[in-house]
């Protein structure tokens, strides 16, 4: 009888172990990820404390009508300066338009690469989609295959506009594209060759 219950624990426990394995690799096929971020800008992100984005909404909003009113009743100050060259903002350096890697891996939206003001670089989705899956990394490309490629990390989110700094320091010349990969089984799920 002891030998009966030892199998039959032996049996629940790898048939737990089998059902954690198949909904890690099977989730993501259900389960869409979104994500909507802003475009950074550098100026504002230094300017502003972190404090006032962790604030609830209804707080921010009170606040923010407190600092209109106050705007308002200040009186106009005159100003003679010099107008001064306009910073370019950032500047668009690659951009490209996501395709499917095959018909069940599939992706849409473009990935631009930018040089911000202050001299970083960031790699910007928008419009994106593409089918979720297990461990999807995002990849700079510097030719057709996965060679010499840089891991910018996890992907965000498989729906929506995102961000991914880029390393200081990096050549971005070298890139020619972008690819979503799953990086256990080594699948590609999309890329965005750069125009």
């Amino acid at each position: 009888m002891n030998k009966r219950v030892i199998i039959g624990v032996g049996i629940v426990v790898v048939v737990a172990a089998g059902a954690a394995v198949v909904w890690w690799l099977a989730s993501p096929l259900f389960i869409n990820r979104v994500v909507d971020e802003e475009f950074p800008d550098a100026a504002e992100l230094a300017a502003n404390p972190e404090k006032l984005m962790d604030m609830p909404e209804d707080e921010r909003a009170e606040v923010q009508d407190e600092v209109m009113e106050a705007a308002a009743s200040m009186p106009d100050k005159q100003a003679s300066d010099a107008m001064p060259e306009a910073s370019g903002g950032p500047l668009v350096l690659a951009q490209g338009a996501f395709m499917d890697a095959d018909e069940f891996h599939q992706g849409s939206g473009t990935a631009t690469l930018y040089e911000l003001d202050g001299g970083g670089h960031v790699l910007r989705f928008e419009n994106f989609t593409v089918t979720n899956g297990p461990d999807l990394h995002v990849f700079l490309l510097q030719g057709e295959s996965m060679d010499g490629a840089l891991d910018l990390g996890p992907l965000k989110g498989n729906v929506g506009d995102q961000n991914y700094d880029i390393p200081a320091g990096t050549d971005v010349s070298a890139f020619t594209g972008v690819s979503i990969y799953c990086v256990p089984f080594h699948v590609t799920f999309a890329t965005a060759s750069f125009e």
